[in-house]
């Protein structure tokens, strides 16, 4: 029978629309949308979820005293015809509907898997550098371990402000206080 989403993929005539890609509804696949190009790929791994799910546990509580919201794998509306779907986003919105302005959004966060990592190291951090969001938390995963690479908006491009790994802690009163012990992102499962 074949999969309805790669069919409307194959038979669709470049540029998408917004309105084209809401219509698409629920994926299978991760697909974002950038100046009328779908960019479609696999889920995350396991791996790659338990983190990035770790780390919202780590920071809902600090974004809530903040009165911000955790959201995870959320359309974020760049500009027009931009919308990504990070691993997670820190944003001053509410819970209603699918989609998070740009202008609500105070801190985005990528974790870098090998099928991302020029992705989420290059070609992301540009699109929110451009769309003025202050500040990127970029995750590594080297050797089975994890970094956490904090950058803050400087123009038109982030730098970096601090490399936190294992045994250490991130501490920061910006974009909202908050603390991430890394050896948290390293839980295993036990059994």
């Amino acid at each position: 029978m074949g999969d309805p989403m790669g069919m409307a993929l194959l038979e669709h005539p470049e540029p998408w629309s917004e309105d084209e890609f809401f219509a698409l509804g629920k994926t299978s696949n991760r697909v974002e949308l950038v100046d009328g190009s779908l960019w479609a790929g696999p889920a995350p791994s396991k791996r790659h979820q338990h983190i990035a799910f770790l780390l919202a546990m780590g920071l809902c509580g600090a974004a809530e005293r903040a009165g911000l919201l955790v959201l995870q794998d959320v359309n974020l509306r760049l500009a027009g015809g931009r919308i990504l779907q990070p691993d997670l986003l820190v944003a001053d919105t509410d819970d209603v509907g699918t989609t998070v302005e740009a202008a609500e959004t105070e801190l985005v966060v990528e974790v870098v898997s090998p099928s991302n990592a020029g992705t989420d190291r290059l070609l992301k951090p540009q699109l929110y550098a451009a769309a003025r969001i202050g500040w990127y938390l970029r995750v590594e995963q080297p050797q089975d371990s994890v970094e956490l690479h904090l950058q803050r908006l400087d123009g038109d491009h982030y730098a970096s402000v601090e490399v936190v790994g294992p045994g250490q802690v991130l501490a920061r009163e910006e974009p909202f206080p908050f603390q991430l012990e890394v050896a948290s992102l390293l839980r295993r499962r036990i059994g």
